[in-house]
């Protein structure tokens, strides 16, 4: 029995009406009546009476319509299933350092959700080397990263660089000389067990400073807030206190010249799954529209 001759049968035999179902398949009506036909020589049996000019089904044709009900419900939801498949669904399981949920995840994920409502997320902070581990172990499904990465099973996508900047409150500068403020005040910094805290080592040395006392945060804008309350002198992205920068309330100490890259990361064998490809490429759209001219 072809599916085609079935699928007439069942909207004939829903409707009761060869013109309403001509309408419905837009087929002919004698092209109805042939696939009628055929499929009731195929049976054996005759599916329809009329009397007068009412359709009614005959024992035969109520028993195939009981069986193409169920046939045509499955047959809805493989096609509703398979559909769902082109469009962002399931649990995205994210890593990144706290600092990049910060600055650009969280002010991202939003947007996302509210256009892939059936996407749930679970969002992990873990420093760039975990988030590796992560993701190699499949334990996350995508992560951002500071630095790049030669792992040959990942996928790694440059989003951005960072350049730090060694900052002060510019008030601090009212009763201290640059110079004092190297020797009396603590130095804040991000901690991180990865690139971050290289550059940190990095930038220590180009300076020759040796602080005497140091401040670890998980938060860059715990950083930030205690640089501004005159706490301590804080290695920061510059992106991150652009304001504070352009404000005065700030002032720079000391560039760094070395650039931190941003990279997004995930297993290639999952380069083709569409939730993961969604999110990768609007998480670049959304990253380079954030980024400081």
């Amino acid at each position: 029995m072809e599916l085609r001759n079935l699928k007439t049968f069942h909207v004939v035999a829903e409707e009761l009406n060869l013109t309403k179902a001509a309408a419905i398949l837009s087929y002919t009506q004698p092209t109805i009546t042939l696939q009628i036909q055929v499929l009731e020589r195929e049976i054996g049996h005759a599916l329809f009476n009329r009397v007068g000019k009412k359709t009614f089904l005959t024992s035969a044709g109520k028993q195939l319509k009981h069986h193409t009900d169920k046939l045509f419900a499955v047959m809805e939801e493989l096609e509703n299933t398979v559909r769902r498949l082109n469009h962002p669904q399931g649990i995205l399981n994210i890593a990144a350092p706290e600092y990049y949920w910060t600055h650009h995840l969280s002010l991202f994920i939003g947007s996302f959700l509210r256009l892939h409502p059936g996407v749930n997320m679970q969002l992990i902070s873990s420093d760039s080397k975990e988030t590796i581990r992560l993701i190699c172990e499949n334990q996350a499904d995508v992560g951002v990263i500071a630095g790049g990465c030669s792992n040959s099973v990942l996928e790694v996508v440059p989003l951005d660089k960072e350049r730090m900047v060694l900052v002060a409150a510019s008030e601090s500068l009212e009763s201290s000389s640059r110079e004092q403020l190297f020797v009396n005040y603590p130095f804040i910094t991000y901690k991180d067990s990865g690139i971050f805290g290289e550059e940190v080592k990095y930038c220590l040395s180009q300076i020759d400073y040796t602080p005497k006392s140091i401040i670890e945060s998980e938060s860059e804008e715990l950083i930030r807030r205690a640089v501004l309350h005159k706490t301590g002198i804080g290695l920061i992205s510059e992106s991150f206190i652009k304001e504070d920068l352009e404000n005065g309330d700030m002032i720079p100490l000391y560039y760094s010249d070395h650039d931190i890259q941003t990279s997004l990361i995930f297993l290639k064998q999952r380069v083709s799954e569409v939730t993961l490809q969604s999110f990768c490429q609007q998480l670049q759209q959304s990253w380079n529209s954030r980024s400081p001219s």
